[in-house]
């Protein structure tokens, strides 16, 4: 900026405004295998995200492009003045509202901030504005427009990341340097030649006061953003039975070249305290979890974010929904295909109890099926393991509309399965790997349990498990908000944990 010989005015001027049951067989073979460090003692998070640096690039040129989309618009200024000028007196101004016409940010850099949270640095920036103003010079009122050009606009400003007690996300402003070194303003209208002559002493106090009103609005705009987290939820109720407990189990850690969150992830009954259960025992990530990556990748193709899902979440679901009594269902004889093997008929059944079609012939039956105890669900490389523990008693329907027990058995499988991604997605296969029925009780006589046993492995296998698949592939649709989506995604199986790799697109 050019120096002027005018005698510099002294300012003073202030500113005011600113610049259920069904999704669970599919929850748990996905959360136990599948939405920080400093965790409480004794406590595992059951999910662990990892932002790397190219997370933090997409992040950069997508809050460019939503920073220069917000400011495309009109913004209340209600800035007002004084400046006292040599020999004329003093100068009233007034400017309510300003216009943001162009922004450039054509080199910024968002980068982590090691152990406090993340540095933005922009270089370079060019920014054109403009408003109307109003002013008075002694007796002499005008109005009119003018126009500031900032160049080689530097920032650097530090966002401090945290937790607060209630394990919700907190940050603040840790630091923050502006400097505008090249400034133009030019006045229209009005006495706008007698202004465009004061401009030159002028501009040198604006552009202190605008590299000082930059911090002062990141800080407003930080405290905002901070109330506003304040007010976040930190479960999320999933159906009428459960919620799931989303919050952070500490501050993210922040390293230089990653930032790590851990998520609680813990499901629980709905207005229902609920203690862990003794079963399950928590799955601790390990320290050097994601370093390096379980599948070596390029260094090119390192994915922006990571994110790593514990057996204890299935485990914590499965839980959750056993106690809340939701593992129960009445199976009738419409619910079952016509191919299927041992239909819900007496004169079906009768090949396994003689007695009851002796006592009921050709009589229609009915099942209650219920889990006795909580499903147990592992992650292993090769697929997920899970051991569901379920009881059956058959009851025989009299055509008076009387239920009669017939017998109670205890039926325990072994099933596996696989999650799969696709696009934005979420699917799974599984298998039955064994099946095993015992009786409990019977009021009709012994029950034939192993060739029932066989069959209905054999009806299972031919018929309920191609029907779970296909209602299980890509089921779930993945909470990608503001526009975002996965691209390429990869999932992968280890031992106590699943690990999904992907790349962000933004689509608007």
């Amino acid at each position: 900026m050019a120096a002027s010989s005018a005698p510099a005015p002294s300012s003073q001027h202030r500113s005011r405004g600113s610049l259920g049951p069904v999704c669970l067989c599919l929850l748990l073979l996905l959360s136990a295998c599948v939405p920080i460090t400093g965790t409480s003692p004794g406590t595992n998070p059951g999910t662990k995200a990892r932002l790397t640096r190219r997370a933090l690039e997409f992040g950069r040129r997508f809050g460019v492009e939503l920073l220069q989309s917000l400011l495309q618009k009109e913004h209340e200024l209600d800035l007002e003045g004084s400046y006292h000028i040599p020999l004329l007196g003093t100068l009233t101004y007034t400017v309510p509202r300003i216009h943001i016409q162009e922004l450039h940010v054509n080199d910024s850099s968002l980068d982590f901030a090691e152990d406090v949270g993340l540095r933005l640095t922009v270089q370079g920036a060019r920014i054109r504005l403009s408003a109307e103003w109003g002013a008075r010079l002694g007796a002499v009122q005008d109005s009119g427009s003018l126009e500031l050009h900032v160049q080689d606009l530097a920032m650097v400003a530090v966002l401090g990341l945290g937790a607060d007690a209630d394990g919700r996300p907190a940050l603040w402003s840790a630091g923050c340097d502006a400097r505008g070194t090249h400034l133009r303003l030019q006045f229209h209208r009005g006495h706008s030649w007698l202004y465009n002559l004061l401009a030159p002493p002028l501009q040198g106090t604006l552009q202190q006061e605008l590299n000082k009103q930059l911090c002062i609005k990141l800080r407003k705009g930080v405290f905002k953003l901070e109330d506003a987290l304040k007010q976040m939820r930190v479960s999320t109720q999933v159906d009428a039975f459960v919620a799931i407990d989303h919050s952070l189990l500490g501050p993210p850690a922040i390293t230089a070249e990653h930032g790590d969150i851990a998520i609680k992830g813990e499901f629980f009954r709905v207005h229902k305290s609920q203690q862990r259960p003794s079963l399950v025992l928590p799955v601790s990530l390990p320290v050097s979890l994601l370093v390096p990556l379980p599948v070596p990748l390029p260094v090119a193709h390192e994915p922006m974010l990571l994110v790593a899902v514990t057996d204890s979440v299935a485990n914590s679901a499965a839980f959750a929904y056993f106690t809340a009594g939701a593992l129960r269902r009445n199976i009738s004889s419409a619910m079952l295909l016509r191919r299927f093997p041992v239909q819900l008929k007496t004169k079906s059944f009768g090949i396994f109890t003689p007695q009851l079609q002796e006592r009921f012939p050709d009589q229609p039956m009915e099942l209650q099926v219920w889990a006795r105890r909580q499903p147990l669900f592992s992650c292993h490389p090769d697929a997920v393991h899970g051991a569901l523990f379920g009881s059956a008693e058959a009851f025989v329907l009299l055509p008076n509309g009387t239920r009669v027990p017939a017998f109670l058995l205890d039926i325990d499988a072994n099933v596996t399965g696989k999650p799969i991604i696709t696009g934005n997605r979420l699917g799974a296969t599984m298998s039955l790997k064994g099946l095993r029925v015992t009786q409990v009780t019977s009021h009709v006589g012994p029950v034939e349990v192993q060739r029932l046993e066989t069959l209905l492995s054999l009806g299972l296998r031919l018929f309920g498990v191609p029907r779970a698949n296909k209602w299980l592939q890509a089921r779930v649709p993945l909470p990608t908000p503001y526009g975002l989506r996965l691209l390429n995604p990869r999932l992968s199986l280890h031992e106590g944990f699943t690990l999904i790799t992907t790349d962000l697109q933004h689509e608007p």
